[in-house]
């Protein structure tokens, strides 16, 4: 196994946990921040807008993670690569979105 598999599983999860809010927001009708935006990833984009790009990191993230390599569910490096490309965008998307979303309030004691 080469370390561009890896690397593909990594951006693959990445782009498999991007895909989940852009599609869903755009499933629902609702306007959601992407790169297409002005200013990009700050205003919202229509929820059309939304379902493509949702799908289109769908797409991608398929062929990083199952069309390149030999990805296996039961290959502890494979699943940690991937795990970490979700992990990481997931907690990039938190906290950048949190700041239009109210998700970055102070906890309360």
């Amino acid at each position: 196994m080469s370390w561009l598999h890896l690397l593909s599983y990594f951006f693959g999860g990445g782009l498999l946990a991007n895909a989940v809010p852009h599609f869903v927001s755009g499933a629902m009708g609702r306007p959601f921040q992407t790169p297409f935006a002005k200013p990009p990833g700050e205003g919202l984009s229509s929820s059309t807008i939304n379902l493509l790009w949702g799908f289109f990191n769908l797409v991608v993230g398929y062929i990083l993670v199952c069309r390149i390599g030999d990805f296996g569910l039961r290959n502890t490096r494979d699943v940690v690569a991937l795990g970490l490309g979700v992990l990481l965008i997931g907690v990039f998307s938190a906290r950048h979105f949190g700041r239009f979303n109210g998700g970055n309030a102070p906890e309360r004691s």
